[in-house]
């Protein structure tokens, strides 16, 4: 599940928590997020959890229709948070970093629900890696000096993900995260 241009939305990563919270309207919101996305044959990428607003999107999501991803970093799966049989595919990488990376190959925009550190940890890293032009993914919340967009329903919200127009920032586009370096040379004595 590549991700396809900036222009065409078709793979939604959704991340929020291993826990429901003690608010009915996450759940919900969660449940109707899911089904909004299966109704507009989008595809889900997810954090691969077995428990809580996690399960609840990935389950919501594939039974509706929608391909879904769960991306897990190898350290979690034998505390058991994968689910078996498993909601859809998923990919098993080292660790959060390479997570965060994968996230953002298979994906063309992201959506956070209420969840843990882990949630805000990547929240954080979308957002400095947006602002630094390392992707141009979730460039809009940088650019529009917003963080975070809010909608009254789940097709509203993907309405204004899919309506997105984006505004280089020319500071940044300059920039060259390629690396060429094989490594080898990364540590030298003096």
């Amino acid at each position: 599940m590549a991700a396809t241009s900036s222009s065409q939305l078709k793979n939604i990563c959704v991340l929020s928590g291993f826990r429901y919270g003690k608010y009915k309207e996450f759940v919900q919101a969660a449940i109707d997020l899911c089904r909004a996305i299966a109704e507009r044959k989008l595809h889900l990428v997810n954090g691969g959890g077995d428990r809580g607003l996690s399960k609840l999107v990935s389950e919501a999501a594939f039974i509706r229709g929608s391909q879904v991803l769960g991306i897990i970093p190898k350290a979690l799966k034998p505390l058991g948070y994968l689910p078996d049989p498993p909601t859809g595919e998923e990919l098993v990488v080292s660790g959060m970093q390479e997570r965060i990376s994968e996230m953002l190959n298979h994906a063309d925009d992201f959506i956070f629900l209420p969840g843990d550190l882990a949630t805000l940890e990547a929240l954080i890293t979308f957002a400095s890696w947006a602002h630094l032009n390392i992707h141009k993914k979730i460039h809009r919340f940088v650019k529009s000096k917003k963080l975070f967009i809010f909608a009254s329903t789940a097709n509203e919200l993907l309405d204004l993900l899919q309506a997105y127009k984006p505004e280089p920032d020319p500071m940044t586009l300059a920039l060259d995260w390629a690396t060429e370096d094989d490594g080898s040379n990364s540590r030298k004595k003096v």
